[in-house]
C-alpha cells in the first residue's frame, strides 16, 4: 500500500524538496491511515529532540508520535548538553549518531541541520529552521486532503510574512499540485530562490503566484493561511510591523472573497487581532485545531517511514 514510502527508510528530511511527489503523497496517505486507526506502525527505537527554539506543538507531537510507535524520546536541549557550551556540531553529530536512531532538530540556521546530516548517518529531520518548516506543511496538506479530498487543483493563499512557513508551503503545494498564492508586503516576500524552486517543482501541474495584493491572492481560494507577523527571535520588530502587515490580516472581509467553502489555517501560536481576527480563528470555517492535531499523525508517519517501522 505504501511502496513509495519505503524509499524514505534511513533518509533525512531537511526540506520538503527532499521528497518526490509520490513520497509526499504516500506520507499523507500513511498519516491518514494512522489517524483512522487502520494501521499501527511499530518501531521501538530512540528519537533525540535537539531544540534551541521554544516549542509546544512540535515537541509534544514528536514525543507522543514516537511513544505511539513503541519508541523512546530523549530531550537534548542545549542547556542539558555540551552544545550549550560550544561543542562543535560535527563532534556532537558523530557522537549522537552512535546513540540514537533518529534526530529531530528545531533551530535557527538551516546550516546547522545540514551539518548534522552530513556528519550523522542516522536520519535527521528538520523540525523547523529560519528557512523551512517542512513538518508543519505535512500537517497542512493532510488537513486540506481531509476537507477537500483530492489535492490537485486546489488553491491555497498564504498572507503575511514570507518566512519559513511560506517557503515550505511553496514547495509542498508545488509537489502535490496545489496552486499556491503568497501575498506579502513588497519588502517581506519569500526568498527568490525558493520561489523559483517551487515553480520548477510545480511545472504545468499547478501555479505559483507572489503578489503584494491580498485581494488578488484570496479570490477563489480554497484555503486562507497565515502565521505571526514576527517570528521567534524577531519579537523586537513586532510592534513596527503591525501597520505594514495590517492589510494582510485574515478577517471576514478577505474570507468572503474566497471560495464559499474555503477553510482557514494557522500554524499557531496565533495573535488574535493581529494576523487573524478572533471571529475567523474561532469561526465555522476554521480548521486550525484539526491542523494542529495533524502534526501528530504526519510526524508519526514520517518517523515510521524514515525508521523502516513495521506497518
Amino acid at each position: 500500500m505504501f511502496t513509495d514510502i519505503e524509499t524514505l527508510n534511513g533518509r533525512d528530511l531537511l526540506g520538503l524538496a527532499d521528497l518526490t511527489p509520490l513520497e509526499l503523497r504516500s506520507l499523507l496517505e500513511l498519516a491518514a491511515q494512522i489517524k483512522a486507526g487502520k494501521v499501527k506502525p511499530y518501531c521501538p527505537k530512540v528519537l533525540g529532540l535537539l531544540f534551541t527554539k521554544a516549542s509546544t506543538r512540535t515537541r509534544v507531537s514528536f514525543s507522543v508520535g514516537m511513544y505511539r510507535l513503541g519508541g523512546q524520546v530523549i530531550d537534548l536541549s542545549p542547556d542539558l548538553t555540551q552544545m550549550g557550551r560550544g561543542e562543535p556540531i560535527a563532534d556532537m553529530a558523530r557522537v549522537l549518531d552512535r546513540y540514537l536512531d533518529v534526530l529531530a532538530i528545531r533551530t535557527y540556521q538551516q546550516q546547522e541541520v545540514v551539518t548534522f546530516a552530513e556528519y550523522a548517518a542516522i536520519p535527521v529531520i528538520n523540525a523547523l529552521t529560519d528557512l523551512e518548516h517542512p513538518c508543519q506543511i505535512l500537517a497542512d496538506l493532510l488537513t486540506l486532503q481531509e476537507v477537500f479530498g483530492d489535492l490537485q487543483g486546489l488553491s491555497l493563499t498564504y498572507l503575511g510574512d514570507g518566512n519559513n512557513v511560506a517557503h515550505s508551503l511553496l514547495l509542498g503545494c508545488a509537489l502535490v499540485g496545489v496552486n499556491i498564492r503568497v501575498a506579502t508586503p513588497p519588502d517581506y516576500q519569500p526568498l527568490p530562490e525558493i520561489v523559483e524552486q517551487a515553480k520548477a517543482l510545480a511545472g504545468d501541474r499547478s501555479s505559483v503566484l507572489i503578489t503584494p495584493d491580498p485581494v488578488e491572492a484570496v479570490v477563489g481560494a480554497h484555503a486562507l493561511y497565515t502565521d505571526v507577523w514576527a517570528s521567534m527571535g524577531q519579537e523586537d520588530l513586532a510592534r513596527d510591523r503591525i501597520p505594514i502587515f495590517q492589510p494582510y490580516q485574515v478577517n471576514q472581509t478577505l474570507l468572503d472573497r474566497a471560495e464559499a467553502k474555503a477553510i482557514v489555517l494557522h500554524c499557531l501560536p496565533a495573535h488574535r487581532g493581529e494576523e487573524i481576527t478572533p471571529e475567523v480563528l474561532e469561526g465555522a470555517q476554521s480548521r486550525v485545531w484539526d491542523q494542529a492535531e495533524n502534526r501528530l499523525h504526519t510526524q508519526q508517519a514520517l518517523l515510521a517511514s524514515v525508521l523502516g517501522a513495521q506497518i
